[in-house]
């Protein structure tokens, strides 16, 4: 089935792509293991977005454990709002914020939230449940149905682990969006955001840009698969 692929283990949590790591001087596993060697230190934060006020459980371990980084406020702040119904994913969920205020945004919805790192996905199901949300279900990604498909996915994906195995694992799950779905991803301009949305082009992918702010790009992903091209 697509998944994080052969690079899961490097991609681990939400390794995002936001300026200074706030954890760098933590074990080389700190955000690419399934089972983080960083000794838990868990905290409590509040993140204060337009629409909603969350309070979010973190830990070391996992990606922005202040709560909130800034390219996932760009890309909850810049990309629109789910489809009132069908499947959603985040991709690479971390403490699970980008799900849990997408569930919020449109309560129509099931949001997926994948991630190879074990600590990420217990704090995404606490997160959620401390929320109010129950529509958010956090899984590994070998544990997600084959068959499920999404009707938009959204993602801080994990730049640091390397072109080729960030596009394959962007490739395998932008493979499972419905026909008029669309992906939103946010990448830093200076970590290669134009150079990743010409690759997404390459592969057949219509990539544009929805907004650019503090250095972020927000690209939006429509679900135009090579496939579609063959008769």
């Amino acid at each position: 089935m697509p998944g994080f692929g052969a690079e899961a283990h490097l991609a681990g949590s939400r390794l995002g792509n936001g300026g200074t790591d706030p954890m760098a001087d933590q074990p080389p596993d700190h955000y690419f293991s399934a089972a983080p060697g960083s000794a838990s230190a868990p905290r409590v934060v509040t993140v204060r977005l337009p629409d909603q006020v969350l309070v979010m459980h973190t830990d070391r371990g996992v990606f922005a454990t202040a709560g909130l980084d800034a390219g996932t406020e760009a890309l909850l702040r810049e990309a629109p709002a789910p489809p009132a119904s069908g499947n959603v994913l985040d991709l690479g969920c971390g403490h699970g914020l980008i799900a849990i205020a997408l569930a919020r945004r449109s309560p129509g919805t099931r949001v997926v939230a994948v991630d190879v790192n074990q600590r990420a996905l217990e704090l995404t199901r606490l997160n959620a449940a401390l929320n109010a949300v129950s529509q958010v279900q956090a899984l590994h990604p070998e544990d997600v149905d084959p068959n499920l498909r999404f009707a938009a996915i959204y993602s801080n994906p994990p730049v640091r682990v390397g072109r080729e195995p960030l596009l394959a694992m962007l490739a395998s799950w932008l493979a499972r969006l419905e026909p008029e779905g669309s992906a939103y991803l946010v990448v830093q301009r200076h970590l290669g955001a134009d150079s990743i949305a010409e690759r997404l082009r390459d592969l057949g992918y219509e990539v544009r840009r929805l907004a650019s702010k503090h250095g972020y790009r927000i690209l939006a992903v429509h679900a135009e698969s090579p496939a579609s091209h063959h008769p």
